[in-house]
């Protein structure tokens, strides 16, 4: 894993700030050369530091307004069977391992209601899938978020 230096941390929070900046840009703001700038850009995606450029893309702008998170109760033994199913369903955004009382965490991006029906009942239909609980997101309070961690990463250690 790739070690971000305070140089690094500058470089982000400039990109958080302004993501469409040039290396031309990021240079001048940072008071660094063009080719600094350009090795370090390098370096963080070699590093796998970006997320994919389709997180920045709206779910609503793909007329899937209506966000929902399913827990999803399964068979342990047939995890990465019912992993590869899920794939499949193109409204599964994201989904993560959990600990606690459900297995899986699954976010899902719905046109409606009816069409949060169907996914769900998709889901279910997976072998090894035993049950499923659905909470309808009302609204997003905090978006995502990474600015934050990066100026706390760059404030003096105590």
């Amino acid at each position: 894993m790739h070690r971000l230096d305070k140089v690094d941390l500058e470089l982000l929070r400039a990109l958080c700030a302004d993501p469409h900046s040039s290396y031309v840009g990021l240079a001048h703001t940072l008071g660094l050369s063009r080719n600094t700038v350009q090795t370090r850009m390098s370096r963080l995606e070699d590093a796998r530091v970006f997320l994919d450029f389709d997180r920045r893309i709206s779910l609503a702008a793909l007329g899937h307004p209506l966000t929902a998170f399913i827990e999803v109760y399964i068979e342990q033994k047939r995890t990465a069977e019912i992993i590869t199913r899920l794939t499949l369903i193109p409204e599964i955004v994201q989904a993560h391992g959990m600990s606690g009382a459900a297995d899986l965490l699954v976010r899902v991006a719905c046109a409606d209601a009816e069409d949060l029906f169907r996914v769900d009942r998709t889901i279910l239909a997976c072998d090894g899938v035993e049950r499923t609980e659905t909470s309808l997101a009302m609204g997003e309070l905090i978006p995502f978020r990474v600015t934050p961690l990066i100026e706390r990463g760059l404030l003096p250690r105590a």
